[in-house]
């Protein structure tokens, strides 16, 4: 059940990212779903093999390059995704980094480890 209500925010925070950035469209709240999913599975399975791939020049750019990762995981996810578009590098950044922002709260607001004094 868990994993369903993270999907479901996880693909509203694809739509709300689509929205305020200008380069970047969704058709629908059922792309949204697959973005959500697509680039779930990117992140998990691809992105690690880029890591360590890139670590020399991640290194060498204090970490920078791994914005450039982030966007390669848009641009594969809207090349994967039909109904999902990016149009350039820089709302592709945006895109990664507001879906970072937005997901890093909500993660911190699904958090169930609260405790009660």
């Amino acid at each position: 059940m868990n994993l369903i209500i993270r999907l479901l925010i996880s693909a509203i925070v694809v739509l709300i990212g689509a929205y305020i950035i200008p380069g970047i469209s969704v058709d629908s709240f059922g792309t949204a779903i697959i973005v959500a999913i697509v680039l779930g599975l990117l992140n998990a399975l691809v992105r690690p093999v880029l890591d360590l791939l890139t670590l020399p020049i991640n290194f060498i750019t204090l970490g920078l390059f791994h914005f450039v990762i982030s966007v390669l995981m848009i641009y594969l996810t809207a090349a994967i995704v039909k109904g999902f578009h990016v149009e350039g590098f820089i709302p592709a950044l945006l895109f990664s980094l507001a879906i970072s922002i937005l997901g890093g709260f909500t993660s911190k607001a699904l958090a169930t480890d609260k405790k009660i004094i």
